[in-house]
């Protein structure tokens, strides 16, 4: 069943125009990951999905049914509000209800009864998710939900979205996240949307594939034009060969060439190499880390080497930014010491660093302050452009910048600086999945040290040579390898208690059982009811048709098609019910 259909969106905002006549449509069940390169206007087509902005022209169908869930990528909360007091006011849904559904993402009974605002962002995102599930919309938009969350509730996450049974619209850029959970993918691209029944990966390799399909097509039309030239130059003069020089011109005529798209501008960097000496680059001894309220970690020793580039790994509120903000002199060490390896210079990325650019300076202008005294106008230039800052954009302001172009900015200066380590924190946040997976891979090739925190699985994948695990008060390098202790974090998981409300759960979701089953009963007729009278349609074109085969009508073809493909998605549908029907009949049974 068709929940929306998006018709003809274009956007502008200026002279750019983000979405030019985009359109493709959502069916009931369905995963969807919507990928393209920053600026693409991902955000924006979901603002207006949700009603939150104007599109220019077009429209966006909603069909009966299809209440939204919108997770923004910046929400706010109210002050001095629990976050028990927040979902109940938000969801109008009993405390139980709103606990039962929290513990799907780690949010426990100490979290409900202190105010949002006091929890730290990946926290706030776990609330905002309790709240969607919750409403239980119908299509749930979901802009960059893995943003600061860890690596135990991307998997809690992931699970609930594999078994929520209505559509989603999902924004990441991290690959692994919409491999586990999307089965489908549209790209926005040059203000227009691809839509491809397959996961990302399956998406891309067709995406090369065609393009150089394209490639071979263009190239064979080119070799028949040449002959074709050739041959009616040489026997135009000919009367006895003007009759097929004539016939070659027609064919010359008719030979077209797909039109191919310039290749969008691709990251390729060049990160400027350190000197490396095999010595150590940190090292920290009895180290406290926290404010002077509490205590975060304590006791932290370790020592990194150069050229190593460390991931450190934990839960949310376990301390990793506190540890990367003291390494960094953000904050004091509460005791113990930290040491840097002599005459080595570490640059740093904050989480919200892009917030503090001057809005007034140009690009150049910054990329300038931030370079190293030994840094020529030529490598400037050349990480710039590295950076996908074209000639054109070097003296724009950064106030007009967006969110992904503030954060490569900032990460072009940093490399500018000539560091030898790097202290990251988040650096992907606002990154677009090809800039993602290049600052890996050319991070990989830089000899210098990187220590950094990020929730995105590919990247960490990609980069980290060791792990550092904060936990419990302690931190200390982890000899497991990410993907281990991706899988060991995996299985150490284990359901949350829900002793105080589990009763009356199960109670309710017997009745939801119940409502559910005879909304799919509903369905069901409707969908069969369908199935007859488009069965019927095509039968009769198809009959009309045998009667008179040598006939030939557009219209008719073009009914037979409509028949046909409501047909297909129909039949589709009947199979997902009585799934679905199957599904709740044998789980009754069990219970």
């Amino acid at each position: 069943m068709t929940l929306l259909q998006i018709q003809g969106l274009t956007k502008s905002y200026g002279l750019q125009h983000v979405l030019d006549g985009v359109a493709f449509s959502v069916a009931d069940g369905q995963k969807i990951g919507l990928i393209g390169r920053n600026g693409a206007g991902k955000s924006t087509l979901m603002r207006i999905i949700a009603g939150k902005e104007l599109a220019d022209q077009g429209e966006v169908l909603k069909f009966d049914g299809c209440t939204i869930g919108y997770l923004e990528q910046h929400a706010e909360f109210p002050d001095n509000v629990t976050v028990e007091a927040y979902l109940e006011e938000k969801s109008g849904k009993p405390s139980w209800t709103c606990a039962k559904e929290a513990s799907r993402f780690g949010l426990k009974k100490e979290h409900l009864s202190r105010p949002c605002n006091d929890l730290s962002g990946g926290y706030r995102m776990r609330i905002l998710l309790t709240l969607l599930a919750l409403q239980d919309p119908a299509l749930l938009l979901l802009d960059e939900p893995t943003n600061h969350l860890d690596l135990q509730t991307q998997f809690l996450l992931e699970a609930w979205l594999n078994e929520f049974r209505h559509a989603c619209l999902i924004i990441s850029h991290d690959r692994t996240f919409l491999r586990n959970v999307c089965d489908r993918t549209v790209e926005l691209e040059r203000g227009k949307a691809t839509s491809f029944p397959g996961d990302v990966d399956t998406y891309q390799r067709y995406k090369e594939e065609r393009d150089q399909m394209r490639e071979r097509f263009n190239k064979n039309i080119e070799e028949q034009r040449a002959h074709l030239e050739e041959f009616i130059t040489r026997f135009r003069a000919k009367a006895s060969k003007a009759t097929q020089a004539q016939s070659k011109m027609k064919q010359l005529r008719k030979l077209n060439t797909l039109e191919i798209d310039p290749p969008l501008p691709t990251i390729r960097l060049r990160i400027p190499q350190v000197e490396f000496r095999k010595t150590f680059a940190l090292r920290t001894h009895e180290l406290s880390i926290g404010y002077p309220d509490r205590v975060v970690a304590s006791g932290i020793t370790f020592e990194i080497q150069r050229g190593e580039r460390v991931a450190i790994v934990g839960e949310n509120g376990q301390g990793k930014s506190t540890l990367l903000k003291t390494l960094s002199e953000q904050i004091a060490p509460l005791a113990g010491t930290f040491t840097l390896a002599n005459r080595l210079k570490a640059a740093v990325y904050a989480q919200h660093v892009t917030e503090s650019l001057d809005p007034s300076l140009t690009v150049m202008r910054h990329l300038e302050l931030a370079s190293d005294q030994a840094v020529v106008r030529q490598d400037l230039l050349q990480l710039a452009s590295d950076f996908l800052f074209r000639e054109d954009d070097l003296d724009k302001p950064i106030g007009v910048l967006s969110g992904g172009e503030r954060s490569r900015l900032c990460l072009a200066g940093l490399l500018l600086g000539r560091p030898d380590i790097l202290l990251l924190d988040e650096p992907t946040n606002h990154l677009d999945m090809e800039t993602t997976e290049a600052l890996a891979e050319a991070l990989t090739r830089w000899k210098g040290t990187v220590l950094f925190v990020s929730h995105s699985r590919t990247f960490v994948k990609t980069l980290a040579t060791h792990l550092l695990e904060v936990r419990n008060g302690r931190a200390g390098l982890d000899p497991r390898g990410y993907e281990e202790y991706v899988s060991d974090t995996r299985r150490e998981m284990v359901p949350m208690d829900e002793t105080d409300f589990a009763e009356e759960a199960r109670k309710q979701e017997k009745r939801d059982r119940h409502e559910r089953t005879q909304e799919l009963k509903r369905q069901l007729k409707t969908v069969e009811k369908q199935l007859d009278e488009y069965g019927k349609k095509r039968q009769a074109l198809l009959d009309a048709y045998l009667k008179d085969p040598t006939s030939y009508s557009t219209e008719r073809q073009k009914e037979l098609h409509q028949a046909e493909t409501i047909l297909a998605h129909t039949e589709h549908e009947w199979i997902r019910i009585q799934e679905e029907l199957e599904k709740l009949a044998k789980f009754q049974e069990i219970n």
